[in-house]
């Protein structure tokens, strides 16, 4: 597996598909051609051409090409190519004319990118145990708990990386409490976390802590959704769900910084087995893939902060994804928008409640994590098209 640093990824949103990954192989592309050429065409296919205008995938390859060349984007929704719905082509021509350059890259989830002929990014493994089973397995052998394997593996580098990771957080969750009014994109749709925040203030302990975890969650989903600066976790549609909870439990249970940053390197451990053995891409697996694995990501970590053993934070994220399963992808105008937003903040609760149910189990149950990461994986791939981020499908179409 790869590193933490290249699932939680700091960027600008509204989509690590759509709008991360497709900046970023624009820039491969211009270094390519040695950051020069008299014309770029960029083709974008299947689901980045169904839901590109409202994902602002066109801006992000402007903004990197635009400066040195006149740029022409074509949307080919109808055209899926091999690997994956996310496939752009990139083309450089001379002033004769001539095509002098050409690279396709896929967009594969979380803002990462695969070269057409590979099977994977060419980011280094630093993890040799792929599975939550054989992490547990080790675990039980060594006395050792999942986030001393990521500081085994990564090395003492990784929280600092951790803690900036954090702080971005933190941040999003602090402006999103603050912003107010429309969000772009023509929906009409106004921010709601500082009302679910304000709300939350006038209830009794128990409903003050639903509606707090709500606000947070709301706060990150509407600045990702505005353009701000967010961390995939594991991707932007899916970015408020983890900094709900952490921030939730950090400033109402007293979490410290050091206990917070352990705990998002056991919520990254259980991400990157999903990112590695099955997809993280709406496009190909459909929301199951994004606010399921959020979910599950956030229930782990919520776990762990409440002193779970390692089977039952196993169990807690077995839970948070299972009851995800065949989540469609299906955002309205192809905004970040509707459903998305809203399944952000009923994720983070429902981490909360997978934690909850764990904690008064023994950690045995009879589906494992690794065997629900199967069934998302074959479930994602059985669902058509038209569920899975090309809003031809769902609450998409409803007027």
């Amino acid at each position: 597996m790869e590193s933490l640093r290249n699932l939680f990824r700091i960027g600008i949103g509204p989509s690590s598909s759509h709008t991360m990954g497709p900046r970023h192989a624009a820039v491969k592309f211009l270094d390519r051609c040695g950051g020069s050429a008299h014309r770029f065409e960029v083709t974008l296919y299947g689901s980045l051409a169904a839901t590109g205008r409202g994902h602002l995938t066109d801006r992000a390859i402007l903004d990197v090409l635009e400066p040195v060349a006149p740029t022409e984007i074509v949307w080919k929704p109808e055209e899926f190519l091999p690997f994956h719905p996310n496939g752009m082509t990139f083309r450089a021509f001379d002033a004769d004319g001539n095509q002098t350059q050409e690279g396709t890259w896929f967009s594969v989830g979380g803002g990462n990118i695969v070269e057409a002929g590979q099977e994977r990014s060419d980011a280094p493994d630093v993890y040799s145990m792929n599975t939550i089973q054989e992490i547990l397995d080790w675990s039980d052998r060594t006395g050792h708990v999942y986030w001393e394997y990521v500081d085994q593996c990564e090395g003492p580098g990784i929280w600092d990386y951790l803690a900036e990771v954090w702080q971005v957080m933190k941040d999003a969750v602090r402006r999103g409490l603050e912003a107010e009014g429309v969000l772009p994109g023509g929906l009409g749709l106004r921010r709601k976390a500082v009302s679910y925040y304000v709300h939350a203030s006038g209830y009794a302990q128990s409903l003050k802590s639903r509606g707090l975890v709500y606000a947070y969650a709301l706060a990150v989903s509407e600045e990702n959704a505005a353009g701000g600066k967010i961390v995939t976790a594991p991707t932007c549609g899916s970015c408020g769900v983890l900094p709900a909870v952490l921030y939730h439990l950090h400033t109402s249970k007293g979490f410290s910084e050091q206990r917070i940053l352990r705990a998002l390197a056991t919520a990254g451990l259980f991400g990157n087995v999903v990112k590695t053995n099955a997809s993280i891409s709406g496009a190909e697996v459909g929301c199951q893939g994004e606010v399921g694995v959020a979910c599950a990501m956030a229930a782990a970590a919520a776990s762990q902060l409440f002193g779970g053993t390692p089977a039952q934070i196993e169990y807690s994220a077995e839970m948070g994804l299972e009851h995800h399963l065949g989540l469609t992808c299906d955002p309205v105008c192809g905004l970040v928008q509707v459903p998305c937003i809203e399944r952000n903040a009923y994720a983070a609760a429902r981490a909360l409640d997978s934690n909850l149910y764990a904690a008064f189990s023994d950690g045995k149950h009879s589906v494992k994590f690794d065997r629900i990461v199967e069934v998302m994986k074959q479930t994602g791939h059985d669902l058509p098209s038209i569920y899975k981020e090309t809003s031809q499908g769902g609450l998409a179409i409803i007027n």
